[in-house]
């Protein structure tokens, strides 16, 4: 039977159990034939059955004694394996921990609305026991799989430090306040449902776990890209809570006076939740209209009622009013820095096309980047942490410039950290010909127009996101830091602008780079040099050649006049 069960199991060890007795090993070993002794194994045998031994050795440590069998089982850390949980659980940055959260938050919300409604409300009863069995049973699987399993792996930190040691981890969990409240939340106070019945009061601990639900909440929010939504219907839940059990204590009271014995208490008509709601939302609004107690239990009740009422609800309006105002507090800096800026250029009657200049500026600005000034933001973070957004948000585009190709690149990030981002309306000039040049320009978003020609008009060149202009005027030293063309916004154009000072502050720190770019700043002098060079050479050429062909023209003239004068004279 034994070997049968092997068999069927495929691989799962069963093994009986022998029993020792003293009489029958005595009475085997005396009717067993005497063999001889097997000469000693060699040495390298006795190593590797010791090697075999120290491998079998942490799977015997996992059989289960059941009746007469010993079965094997795989140790827990296989399951965590299967089910893909890590040894150690960063509660900041691990999403499926908080879809965990969700899950016992879910549970907990579950025990905290319907555990009050079960003991006040007629509504559990022989028939549908068996649904509300179920469903505890459900939330307490989430209550001890959060304290034996999540929980324990929870890294924390100390002096600075984050712990992810499994053993520190459990004893930190346990020497807390949150493992305490855990423990008594899964008591099973439910055994005394074979004394005294299935009451659900015996089910209160549960709603002592309202760590992890605060947790959650916190968790979440750090996630979501819009917080202040979930705000506002966390704080609505609080709300319909508060109503919820104050309907509970309603019906408690007016059953203790009796259902319709007096015309404050509920009648038993309708449906008796709804009912009871309503009265709730009545009283706790302070909306009136309501009848006058008449007992003194009742005067006492709806006066705490009253007074609760008040504060509660007050309190909400206050939070419910924090969150809007978290929510749009952009939004009203933005429009107060706006009405300050156009009180001020009516004060000072500043012309209306610069003015309507100014909104679009700062509707533009809002609208494309959500705030006024990106670097107050960054202010407020660590050095390493403003370096890490200037490069997801900006390192490709400076690394597209060919000036910079081939350079340190921390040197590239240091200037990231450096660059300032101006917004450019359409048709501002960004620089002109021949004023001194101290900045540097990369395109970023829109695009700029290099206008020449013999009245400054002519597009010469359009450039795009990622091209840069203005580096001559930068790496020029004596008399080539002058603009040589005006440039002009061909649209919204949002540039970054690197000055003079700062480059040469960040160039210290890397004679390679600086060096590198110096050679780059000659090639393209020289190259700009030639240009004009052999564009003055092509005018001069140009006007040497019309002067002489108007030099030929009037020759002509002269002489074609002399024959005709010639011709008028009187011959002699």
């Amino acid at each position: 039977m034994i070997r049968l069960l092997y068999v069927l199991n495929q691989g799962v060890v069963i093994e009986p159990l022998q029993r020792y007795h003293p009489l029958r090993h005595s009475t085997l070993h005396l009717l067993a034939p005497s063999k001889k002794k097997p000469p000693p194994p060699p040495k390298e045998e006795k190593k590797e059955e010791k090697k075999e031994d120290a491998e079998a050795k942490p799977e015997e440590d996992h059989y289960c004694d059941m009746l007469c069998c010993k079965f094997k089982k795989p140790p827990l850390k296989k399951y965590m394996e299967h089910l893909h949980l890590p040894d150690s659980i960063d509660s900041y940055t691990d999403r499926r921990y908080v879809a965990w959260l969700m899950l016992v938050t879910v549970a907990y919300n579950w025990n905290c609305w319907f555990i009050p409604l079960r003991f006040v409300f007629p509504y559990q009863t022989p028939s549908n026991t068996i649904y509300w069995f179920t469903m505890d049973i459900l939330c307490d699987i989430c209550y001890l799989c959060d304290l034996l399993i999540f929980q324990p792996r929870v890294q924390f930190l100390r002096g600075g430090d984050i712990i992810s040691d499994r053993v520190e981890m459990k004893k930190f969990y346990h020497s807390s306040m949150k493992f305490r409240l855990d423990v008594i939340s899964v008591l099973p106070f439910d055994i005394l449902y074979f004394f005294f019945g299935f009451n659900p009061a015996f089910r209160a601990n549960r709603m002592l776990k309202h760590n992890t639900f605060f947790e959650f909440n916190d968790r979440l929010e750090a996630i979501l890209d819009k917080a202040y939504i979930y705000r506002v219907i966390r704080t609505t839940g609080y709300l319909l809570f508060i109503l919820h059990i104050n309907a509970c204590l309603y019906y408690w009271a007016s059953d203790y006076e009796g259902l319709g014995s007096t015309r404050w208490v509920y009648d038993g008509k309708g449906n008796m939740y709804l009912r009871c709601y309503y009265w709730a939302v009545r009283t706790l609004i302070t909306i009136g209209g309501l009848p006058e107690p008449q007992t003194l239990f009742e005067i006492v009740f709806q006066l705490l009622n009253f007074f609760l009422g008040v504060f509660v609800f007050s309190s909400l309006i206050g939070q419910m009013r924090d969150v809007i105002g978290a929510a749009t507090a952009g939004q009203n800096y933005y429009r107060s820095c706006m009405d300050n800026t156009v009180s001020y250029m009516n004060t000072y009657s500043i012309p209306r096309v610069v003015q309507n200049r100014v909104r679009t500026w700062y509707e533009y600005t809002w609208d494309s980047q959500g705030m006024l000034d990106e670097s107050e933001l960054l202010e407020q973070m660590p050095t390493k942490m403003q370096l890490a957004i200037a490069i997801d948000v900006n390192f490709a585009i400076v690394n597209k410039v060919d000036l910079f190709k081939g350079c340190d690149t921390q040197m590239i990030y240091d200037m990231l950290l450096r660059l300032k981002s101006i917004v450019y309306l359409p048709g501002d000039f960004v620089c002109k010909k021949g004023e001194i040049g101290r900045e540097m320009y990369i395109i970023k978003q829109g695009e700029v127009q290099v206008l020449g020609g013999p009245d400054g008009k002519k597009v010469l060149v359009t450039l795009r996101a990622g091209a840069v202009f203005g580096e001559i005027s930068l790496l020029a030293a004596g008399g080539g830091n002058r603009r040589t063309a005006d440039v002009v916004a061909h649209g919204f154009a949002n540039l970054f602008i690197l000055d003079k000072k700062t480059l040469n502050e960040i160039l210290l720190h890397y004679p390679d780079s600086e060096k590198l770019l110096m050679k780059k700043a000659k090639y393209v002098l020289i190259t700009v040099f030639k240009s004009h060079y052999l564009a003055a050479e092509r005018t001069v050429v140009a006007s040497r050649q019309i002067l002489y062909f108007s030099t030929l023209i009037v020759l002509r003239c002269c002489l074609a006049l002399l024959a005709k004068v010639g011709r008028l004279l009187p011959d002699s």
